[in-house]
């Protein structure tokens, strides 16, 4: 089968087609034949430092939607050739994968293969930052940092849903704070002023709630518009900045408090939780209250290419790989 995999850590340019063997199901496990593979900036990371990288050479990807082609022993609930789509610890960009059955999903009834594949990370990310995590309660206000991307196109959408007066992006030009606007958000701010138009937008009270994946001073900044007892939930360290440590003097004054929120971390560790997020997420695409829109689309053997546009931070949207 065709894979892209890299064999040494650097820039989109590592990235290259080989010939792999076909992985067959463990127990437990099943193989799926991949239609598409969404982009997700945690693939950057892993071909630029090795992030969740076990050892080399690497296939990435990590979400992808495609038809059961094997099942290992032991599971239930699937068939041969019934669409899914499924969170994977890596190898998803190439023709077939494994993965536990634990987290693969039926696709929903009215999603194609196409949609499926933004499904399995970004949903159940936006569903439990908004609704598990930070908790958001009728009236309150949401900041969403990185608003244009993944992500932020659907938090944003699912804080409204979830009873916010006001949710605000945060965006790094022009271009992407117009396309966050038709996304649904009621206004968004560049990141070089986000602080101090957050607080101009609220009268000085701030925000309720801050969700965050850039980290470094973008974290610092964003935790001085919270507002009295205000929540900030942590979800990734996309501007690469050292961890930025927060204590008492930050935290006490105002009762303001962080938490932090992985969906790889809960693949790995909680996958009946899971799924149990991914079906309250699944269900707003199903009914239309969601929209996540897939901006661009390459070849499989075009991987580089994606990366280059995600790792350019001017895409919006969802980028996804045809197989």
């Amino acid at each position: 089968m065709r894979g892209v995999r890299f064999e040494e850590f650097g820039g989109p340019e590592v990235l290259r087609v080989v010939e792999l063997d076909a992985p067959e199901p463990a127990a437990g496990e099943v193989t799926i034949d991949i239609a598409y593979v969404g982009v997700n900036f945690a693939d950057l990371q892993a071909r630029s430092t090795g992030y969740r990288v076990p050892g080399l050479p690497f296939v990435p990807g990590l979400e992808l939607s495609g038809r059961i082609r094997a099942l290992g022993s032991g599971v239930e609930g699937f068939t041969i050739g019934q669409p899914v789509a499924a969170i994977t610890e890596g190898g998803a960009y190439a023709e077939v994968v494994r993965a536990k059955a634990a987290t693969v999903f039926p696709i929903p009834d009215g999603i194609d293969l196409r949609t499926a594949a933004t499904l399995p990370t970004v949903l159940p990310t936006a569903y439990a930052l908004v609704n598990t995590v930070g908790r958001v309660r009728p009236g309150e206000i949401v900041l969403v940092q990185a608003a244009a991307g993944g992500v932020g196109t659907v938090a944003g959408q699912v804080a409204k849903l979830a009873g916010a007066s006001a949710v605000y992006g945060v965006v790094s030009s022009t271009e992407k704070a117009e396309y966050a606007r038709k996304r649904g958000y009621d206004d968004a701010f560049l990141s070089d002023t986000f602080d101090t138009d957050v607080l101009a937008a609220t009268g000085g009270r701030g925000v309720d709630l801050v969700l965050d994946p850039v980290g470094g001073d973008t974290l610092r900044r964003s935790l001085d518009t919270l507002a009295l007892f205000g929540r900030l939930v942590s979800f990734g360290n996309a501007g690469g900045e050292p961890a930025w440590q927060v204590g008492q003097p930050e935290l006490y004054p105002r009762g303001r408090s962080i938490s932090g929120f992985s969906i790889l971390s809960l693949t790995a560790t909680e996958p009946q939780v899971l799924r149990e997020i991914a079906a309250h997420a699944f269900e707003l695409v199903t009914s239309g209250k969601v929209e996540l829109p897939i901006t661009a689309e390459f070849p499989l053997a075009e991987a580089g290419d994606a990366h280059r546009l995600m790792g350019g931070r001017t895409s919006t949207g969802k980028l996804i790989l045809a197989v």
